[in-house]
């Protein structure tokens, strides 16, 4: 280890599978952001968010108090045009991955592409409901389009309202009303919220922000949402499932395919086409034992959830994967990728093939996916990561991999609660209500280099489940605690007393894996589902909830804030600081101001430990607000009472009628 702190792997990351492979890239003199990190000195002005560069009179920096834009703009202004910028360039992202989703459901409805079905047509039945399709009397591919066109339409509505609002309680459907943010459609919020935000045109700070929720509303409950239940649809909806987690999911002795990125659809097919036996004949023709497919990011938990295959890691191990030296190819769509990935990739033997028409990356292979048939060319890049695979160089394989339990969609967790018989969410209400579970919280996110990565998301959960606060968590945060144990029912043993006996009871983690980003949309439909129950208010905002992004980085963890706000809830986001707290007047509008106008607020807060000391305050505020008991976990099982958890096997058996 260098002598340098700056440098010392023992600063960078708490998994030890990281920390041996950032050692191992400084010995091979690869950078990696690990490394670049170091190098980058991020411009205090634009970090504070006052730095205006909407035209070209400037860059303007406000950094003198009372100064002004070239314009005249405000920090602001300038802060909240900023902002709302951001929230745009996220719900864009998220919500053009619905459109492509929507598109190919269309595609197989009407015939126009092989290799890929409808696996959930209770999904379908249900989605089609919600979107006021008639079913009766129609054919699953005439439904099916209907849902396809339906989800469409959102997209480029003008007037109106997106569909799935109506999942929400109707309280916060009134208030949307209100407020004049219900979204009309998905692209039209976000093109409104390029113009306001364009040099000369919306100034006022409250009414430019206010847009930015209405913009992000389309993201959670229109695109995000419909991205949701398509890849249900298409690809099978999430049931509980064991599985495995870290760089120790590589095998030295089989073909290694790492899918990263985004869509459903890429590692669908990756994997599909691996399991092909003329795949597997051609790799032990090379002297593989067999294909091993293994994910980053969000690819990883598509994949994941309905297949079982194993993440290498989340966010920040993208290079390191490359850096074992036997990943033969790695094979990317869209989001969260590195540029670097493809001078990694030379520095080894690995085959870096890029998928999207959306995005070309500088020195990899270029093999878009055929629309009408994604097989074949899923073949094709499997081929070329077996002809690969004797030319490895420079192995190392960290020893470290973790079980865990993926899988919990919403479907999956009344299920989970209440089986066939009684599928419910009345005993998450009733826990919630008795005081064994304290709340809930949504810990969600990517990994920020800025920061040591993984230690905010287990510190965090660790303290959460301790006072008998169950987790839900997506993305590369789900990811990073599930390298740490916290996603298998042994973890229940760290959980506190009321927590445990619902654990015992159910077989369950104390932290449910709900999916992908995307799928955060899967949390908004818990909630409301809650509300719905019974018992614990009219609304998201009375629920003893919050929610969480520890280690944030991109647009898209703001589009994600800003919906859940925008819903009701209190928002923290944690590592590094807040990007408009160069304007005390913005940082009181998405705080107080939003808390005024739709009843949740976001705050910026870099420890952890004020994270959980707000979160448990903010639970035990609504716990009040509610009339509900004081929490007491004395009066449950005393701690190490339990016996050993164990997946239960009803836990793990997926319903007959929903597949």
């Amino acid at each position: 280890m260098g002598e340098n702190k700056a440098k010392d792997s023992r600063n960078k990351t708490i998994d030890p599978a990281a920390a041996q492979l950032i050692r191992k890239a400084e010995k091979d003199g690869v950078s990696t952001a690990f490394s670049r990190v170091d190098e980058m000195r991020p411009c205090s002005i634009g970090m504070t968010g006052i730095c205006c560069k909407n035209c070209y009179m400037g860059p303007c920096r406000l950094n003198k108090p009372d100064s002004r834009g070239i314009c005249g703009a405000t920090a602001a202004t300038v802060a909240a045009r900023n902002l709302t910028r951001a929230i745009a360039g996220g719900s864009a992202a998220h919500s053009d991955h619905g459109r492509d989703v929507a598109m190919m459901l269309r595609a197989v409805a009407k015939g126009e592409t092989t290799g890929i079905h409808i696996s959930d047509e209770t999904k379908l039945m249900n989605v089609a409901a919600d979107l006021g399709i008639d079913t009766e009397g129609r054919s699953v591919n005439e439904i099916a389009l209907a849902v396809a066109e339906e989800a469409l339409a959102n997209f480029g509505r003008q007037e109106g309202e997106l569909s799935l609002l109506n999942r929400a309680p109707a309280e916060r459907q009134q208030l949307w009303k209100k407020e004049g943010i219900a979204p009309r459609g998905v692209d039209r919020e976000i093109v409104e919220a390029m113009h306001r935000t364009t040099m000369g045109v919306d100034t006022d700070p409250e009414h430019i922000l206010t847009h930015s929720l209405k913009t992000a509303l389309g993201d959670g409950w229109g695109g995000s949402m419909l991205a949701t239940d398509i890849q249900d649809i298409l690809f099978g909806t999430p049931w509980a499932r064991r599985g495995q987690v870290n760089l120790g999911v590589l095998k030295e002795d089989e073909v290694n395919i790492i899918t990263h990125g985004h869509e459903a659809l890429l590692s669908e097919m990756i994997v599909a086409a691996s399991r092909d036996p003329e795949m597997i004949k051609l790799a032990e023709s090379k002297g593989a034992k067999g294909i091993n497919v293994a994910g980053i990011c969000c690819s990883s938990n598509e994949t994941l959830a309905r297949q079982g295959v194993p993440p290498a890691g989340n966010f920040l191990h993208q290079e390191l994967a490359i850096v074992t030296g036997v990943a033969d190819a790695m094979v990317v769509d869209v989001q969260c990728i590195f540029q670097s990935l493809a001078d990694v990739a030379a520095s080894y033997h690995t085959k870096l093939v890029a998928t999207s028409k959306k995005a070309k990356i500088t020195g990899a292979e270029y093999m878009v996916f055929d629309e009408q048939n994604p097989l074949a060319t899923a073949k094709d890049i499997v081929r070329l990561a077996i002809e690969n695979y004797p030319n490895r160089k420079n192995t190392e394989i960290p020893d470290y991999l973790s079980d865990l339990v993926a899988g919990f969609s919403h479907e999956y967790i009344r299920y989970m609660l209440g089986g066939e018989y009684r599928n419910t969410l009345r005993p998450l209400n009733d826990a919630i209500m008795e005081g064994r579970i304290m709340g809930l919280a949504g810990v969600v996110g990517c990994n920020n280099p800025r920061v040591e990565q993984d230690a905010a998301h287990r510190y965090i959960v660790e303290e959460l489940i301790k006072n008998d606060v169950l987790v839900v968590q997506t993305g590369c945060g789900a990811i990073a605690n599930a390298k740490y144990g916290l996603l298998l029912p042994e973890a229940m043993a760290q959980a506190g007393p009321g927590l445990k006996e619902i654990g015992e009871a159910v077989g369950m983690p104390p932290v449910l894996h709900m999916g992908s980003c995307v799928d955060n949309s899967r949390i908004l439909t818990i909630l409301s589902d809650v509300i719905s129950e019974g018992g614990l208010g009219d609304d998201i905002s009375d629920l003893p909830a919050v929610g969480i992004a520890p280690e944030w980085m991109s647009e898209k963890a703001l589009a994600i804030g800003a919906y859940f706000v925008a819903s009701g809830a209190y928002v923290i986001f944690g590592g590094v600081d807040s990007p408009v707290k160069g304007s005390p007047e913005v940082e009181n509008l998405i705080g107080d101001g939003w808390q005024n106008q739709v009843k949740g607020r976001l705050e910026f807060v870099t420890d952890p430990a004020e994270i959980v000391r707000k979160s448990l305050d903010h639970i035990k505020e609504r716990r009040a607000a509610l009339g509900l008991s004081e929490y007491k976990p004395g009066k449950y099982v005393r701690v190490g009472a339990l016996k050993s958890f164990n997946a239960a096997p009803s836990m793990l058996r997926t319903p007959h009628q929903s597949r």
